[in-house]
């Protein structure tokens, strides 16, 4: 009797990517980002100036200046009356009418030491929304006499 030897078939080789590896490190960075997300703090985008900074470079355009006093009015120094208090909507538009004209126009807020922060943020979020990329802070130098104004 002959022997019969039963050889098994070769094996094909596989050609797939094993995906496993790639889920496993996808959701270690969804972990990640769910986890970070809540730590991010929002708020709006301002370079704050250190009271010690340099004065900045006198520019060729002269700035947009809004102004909150003590007790939580605001004013822009353009206009006709640069003294007169002006509404959260006419801010917005004058603002935004200067931005479209001249859009490199530097944008500033100048608040009272004893005005309320919500103000000055109320502020910059109005001027964000009126257009301005950037808005900074008008601070006095600690080395400075203080001026005081009646």
């Amino acid at each position: 009797m002959a022997q019969t030897i039963h050889r098994r078939p070769r094996r094909k080789t596989m050609s797939e990517i094993n995906v496993v590896p790639y889920i496993d490190v996808m959701l270690v960075l969804l972990v990640i980002f769910v986890i970070t997300t809540p730590l991010l703090t929002q708020g709006v985008k301002v370079s704050l100036p250190q009271a010690t900074a340099e004065p900045m470079e006198s520019e060729t355009l002269e700035p947009l200046v809004v102004t909150v006093d003590k007790n939580g009015n605001y004013y822009l120094n353009v206009g006709e009356d640069e003294k007169a208090t002006i509404d959260h909507q006419a801010l917005v538009n004058k603002v935004a009418a200067v931005l479209r004209h001249k859009p490199e126009t530097p944008v500033m807020v100048r608040g009272d030491r004893d005005v309320n922060y919500g103000k000055v943020v109320t502020a910059m979020a109005l001027l964000q929304k009126a257009g301005a990329p950037s808005v900074g802070l008008i601070t006095e130098s600690p080395d400075l006499p203080k001026k005081r104004s009646r």
